[in-house]
């Protein structure tokens, strides 16, 4: 079903089950701060079994705080001055942070498609942070499904803006269990079932069940402007009143960028992805399986 414009109706992708332990590892090698500590683990795992899936959906998927030079490739080869339109709106979360995208034909990490089908890998999505290094490389990070450059500016500032948020390792803000509280549910499955087409487990999956608290690193509060949370209708909250949403990065979301990738490290300093970052570990020594 094609999008309202009224919400923005991101998928942030999730990677397959066989490689989630092995990802949360390489998150953990290419930035220690990715493991959560290990009183915040404990209260996560009270009364769950601390499998080694479990214990890798908590860990963090952010890149190092020395900031993050990304490559971005685009695999369905569009024209010169898209390109460069996409990359400018990429780069607007540089006004405060220690990021930088640029393009490459070579090997590209970023690698961006805009497939409207099959309906798995249509849409507007991203996988997050550091999970964009195991997938496989013709495949893409970040979808943007019928981008052209006749789509509005207000478009670009939307969703190309709330993708790239994942991709530095940003979640869905309206996941926070503050907000998340505030949904009725049975509206919500109704809503999201006749304006996306979702069924109620995608609704769950995708509004209804908070972000583990363990897994955040964020502001106290959650912010109901931020370019990262979806604008949710008075019509599906237990208030009436909607959470705002994001049309564009606020202040808050500059401010916490710039306090995850601060710019004030020592010039060059910035992560280089190096080969052995994504070297798989064995069941024996990963830390992940403790």
């Amino acid at each position: 079903m094609r999008k309202t414009q009224n919400v923005i109706v991101c998928t942030p992708k999730s990677l397959p089950d066989h490689k989630i332990v092995d990802a949360a590892a390489v998150a953990v090698r290419i930035n220690p701060a990715n493991q959560p500590a290990s009183h915040l683990m404990a209260q996560a795992l009270a009364g769950a079994p601390p499998t080694p899936a479990r214990i890798a959906l908590l860990v963090a998927k952010r890149w190092p705080s020395a900031g993050v030079h990304l490559t971005v490739g685009f695999l369905d080869n569009p024209a010169s001055d898209l390109r460069k339109r996409i990359l400018l709106h990429m780069n607007a979360w540089a006004k405060t942070a220690n990021v930088k995208f640029t393009e490459t034909k070579t090997d590209p990490q970023v690698r961006i498609s805009r497939l409207d089908a099959p309906p798995e890998m249509s849409g507007y999505w991203s996988y997050v942070g550091t999970e964009i290094l195991s997938i496989e490389k013709d495949q893409p990070t970040l979808n943007l499904e019928g981008f052209t450059m006749q789509t509005s500016e207000g478009e670009f500032h939307r969703v190309v803006r709330h993708e790239t948020g994942h991709t530095l390792g940003f979640p869905h803000e309206h996941m926070r269990k503050e907000l998340v509280n505030l949904i009725d549910a049975k509206k919500a499955i109704a809503y999201f079932g006749a304006t996306q087409g979702w069924s109620e487990a995608e609704v769950r999956q995708q509004v209804l069940t908070p972000l583990e608290e363990a897994s955040l690193l964020g502001t106290a509060h959650a912010d109901p402007r931020s370019i990262m949370c979806y604008q949710i209708p008075g019509t599906i909250t237990k208030s009436g009143q909607p959470i705002i949403g994001g049309l564009d990065i606020d202040k808050f979301d500059f401010a916490f960028a710039g306090s995850v990738y601060p710019k004030s490290v020592a010039k060059g300093a910035a992560l280089r992805v190096r080969p052995h970052d994504l070297k798989r570990p064995t069941s024996k020594k990963s830390n992940l399986r403790k």
